[in-house]
């Protein structure tokens, strides 16, 4: 599929948008299985032989149901979460080895948390970094990982609450430091990919309104220069390699009817090193999660890789 955007009926009467071409973290392994929801859905009819994700969960105790329920709807081979909220203790990798995938976690109580999910069969997760150098950072929002042959780094950006506040400074002095580090993880890691909930809306298109938000947290410039410095390292974000036009979002507010009137913002992304450019065959932003009950304000964006 070369042309246009495809709305496919989801499992349960939602839709996937999706374009197409031909401290220390915690581990935790899982057996083979067919998940809890085995062979309803199988969400993009691609030949790709790896299938990433990226999901902000917004708390995975109240939304681990349908993350599970996702996992067997739209079989991912790995999965970047965000916004866990769960100290490692309390991280259900026991449910998740039962639908079939290994994790790797790195959280707190009450805030932030990452974690990466990946399919029984893809091997052992190596090289795992939870801190960079040069950010003494306690709150948990970095995690990277080699599994599948390919280097997996999740970022939950800090959000920055306002232009002008303490916490917008520090968003762009952390932004600064995690530029540094990716740019040492292109050098020893070709095939990297960075994703997760990067808090930064990269462009006007990916705005609903552009003039309301204006210059506002998330949108400004200094973020937005913030991200092309990390992007200008030699990653190129995904779903632009499929879709030019605007209209297309990842987040919205719970409030104001956003998702239903389509007020939201483009800022879950999925980048991609130089030499798996070429190997991307499609990408989507897959809206029926953000439909169901007690629903995330993010939902998962994915790529599709053709690689071996």
């Amino acid at each position: 599929m070369t042309q246009g955007i495809r709305v496919l009926p989801g499992p349960c009467r939602g839709e996937l948008t999706w374009k197409s071409a031909a401290a220390s973290a915690t581990v935790a392994g899982g057996s083979a299985g067919d998940g809890p929801f085995p062979g309803r859905f199988t969400a993009i009819p691609y030949n790709a032989r790896m299938k990433i994700a990226s999901w902000n969960v917004n708390s995975l105790k109240v939304r681990l149901p349908q993350l599970t329920q996702w996992l067997a709807d739209a079989a991912p081979d790995i999965v970047a979460l965000q916004e866990t909220k769960l100290e490692d203790t309390k991280f259900p990798a026991a449910e998740l080895a039962a639908a079939g995938y290994r994790s790797v976690f790195s959280g707190q109580k009450t805030y932030n948390g990452v974690a990466i999910l990946a399919r029984e069969g893809l091997g052992d997760f190596a090289d795992v970094v939870t801190d960079i150098p040069g950010l003494e950072d306690p709150q948990r929002r970095i995690l990277a990982a080699r599994v599948g042959g390919l280097r997996i780094v999740d970022l939950y950006v800090v959000n920055g609450k306002a232009v002008g506040d303490e916490k917008y400074a520090y968003k762009l002095h952390w932004l600064e430091r995690v530029r540094e580090f990716l740019a040492g993880e292109i050098a020893r890691h070709p095939n990297l990919v960075v994703l997760g909930d990067f808090n930064i809306a990269p462009d006007a298109r990916d705005v609903h309104d552009p003039e309301a938000w204006g210059e506002d947290i998330l949108c400004s410039p200094p973020e937005r220069a913030a991200l092309k410095a990390i992007t200008d390292l030699g990653l190129h974000d995904s779903f632009r390699l499929f879709e030019s036009e605007g209209g297309h979002y990842s987040w919205w507010d719970y409030r104001q009817g956003a998702f239903r009137r389509n007020m939201g913002l483009r800022i879950d992304l999925i980048l991609v090193g130089q030499a798996l450019k070429s190997a991307a065959v499609g990408a989507a932003i897959d809206r029926e999660p953000r439909r169901w009950e007690r629903p995330s304000d993010h939902t998962p964006v994915t790529l599709n890789l053709d690689i071996e």
